[in-house]
């Protein structure tokens, strides 16, 4: 009688074959989903760190000085003047939803905004005397807004006062200036 003769060499060989064809597969699928993940956690990071560099950053800037006008010099100042404008890569900022605050080592005061452009300032507000339409408050590109802000109350010689500006994207802006030792019509405010 003939004795079969199993061989199983090449069986094993196939088996070990099989074996590694699946573990390539399952480690080619899970570093696709590792590098998935990684992607996309990039993806919010870059977003993430625009988002704040943009919430960060003020888009405004004042284009010349900042003055200080007296109706009654004697009296003190009464109303601050000065053109702010866009920084270079600003976004455009809306003045319809810009919220301006005053405040000096005993107040602090939102001004409110006067909407009737041909209007004179009034006490606590404040408008855009030029560069600004009655259907068109937004600042973008080149525009510069000439902005008048009358506190309720008169500045006196070497009074300090801050004004910030609070737009409705973007970080504050803020101008902090000192009225002069003395008051004349108007005032170069440093």
């Amino acid at each position: 009688m003939k004795q079969v003769i199993v061989k199983e060499e090449g069986f094993t060989g196939l088996e070990a074959a099989i074996v590694l064809i699946a573990f390539v597969v399952v480690a080619a699928a899970f570093s696709y989903v590792v590098l998935g993940a990684g992607f996309y956690t990039t993806q919010k990071s870059q977003e993430v760190v625009y988002t704040s560099v943009e919430m960060a950053s003020s888009n405004l800037e004042v284009i010349g000085d900042v003055y200080g006008l007296a109706a009654t010099p004697a009296s003190g100042v009464d109303t601050i003047r000065f053109t702010v404008g866009l920084s270079a890569g600003g976004s455009p900022v809306d003045f319809s939803t810009v919220q301006i605050v005053f405040a000096t080592s005993d107040t602090v005061k939102i001004l409110d905004n006067e909407t009737d452009l041909t209007a004179a300032v009034a006490t606590g507000n404040w408008n855009i005397s030029n560069g600004a339409t009655t259907s068109d408050y937004l600042l973008e590109g080149q525009d510069k807004f000439t902005i008048l802000a009358m506190p309720d109350s008169t500045l006196s010689a070497n009074e300090e006062f801050n004004l910030e500006i609070r737009p409705s994207v973007g970080a504050s802006f803020g101008l902090k200036r000192t009225i002069p030792a003395k008051v004349n019509s108007v005032n170069l405010l440093y």
